[in-house]
């Protein structure tokens, strides 16, 4: 019966919840730093990037009872981080400020950084020194890359489903094991 709605809820390992959290952190930083207090981009986009991070653990959470919350939510945190997206590329189109092309140097570099570091500090004390342009761009390639792993995890998600089926399949099986145990007669 150890199997019986495993828990879930592990999403603090997920890479794509740490790169939200860092996604949350220089948003909340860019915003103070760049944006006026009475712009309302501002809630807009910490709103956001707040949901990216915030539905990826609830969705996680949710998974032990509903499978379908857990996709619902993941996918709630996708659209999040596309809403936030558009809000960083929009800002630097309006300020004529450069959009990190895909052979860039700089966007290279940004990658290759992503890839072997999630510390919450590290992106802190670096967005401290950053231009806005940097600091958009380094965002902007953060949902890009969690995009891709959140896409990653609804298909792992929706193959789970099928393979494992909803909450009333795994209690109707568990019921059924415990009627066929002797022992519990």
């Amino acid at each position: 019966m150890d199997t019986f709605i495993p828990q879930r809820g592990d999403y603090r390992k997920l890479r794509c919840f740490k790169i939200a959290e860092n996604i949350f952190d220089l948003t909340f930083f860019f915003c103070n730093k760049f944006l006026g207090k009475g712009d309302r981009t501002v809630d807009q986009m910490i709103q956001a990037a707040r949901s990216g991070k915030q539905n990826i653990a609830e969705g996680s959470a949710a998974a032990t009872t509903s499978k379908e919350t857990e996709i619902k939510l993941t996918n709630v945190a996708r659209a999040s981080l596309q809403e936030l997206l558009l809000d960083y590329e929009d800002y630097l189109v309006v300020r004529k400020l450069a959009l990190w092309k895909l052979d860039s140097p700089k966007l290279q570099q940004t990658r290759q950084v992503l890839r072997e570091n999630h510390d919450r500090e590290f992106f802190i004390n670096k967005a401290e020194r950053w231009s806005d342009e940097t600091t958009a761009n380094v965002v902007i390639t953060m949902i890009h890359q969690c995009d891709w792993l959140l896409v990653k995890l609804i298909e792992s998600q929706k193959q789970r489903f099928l393979e494992e089926g909803g909450i009333k399949e795994e209690m109707s099986r568990a019921r059924r094991l415990y009627r066929q145990n002797p022992k519990n007669s």
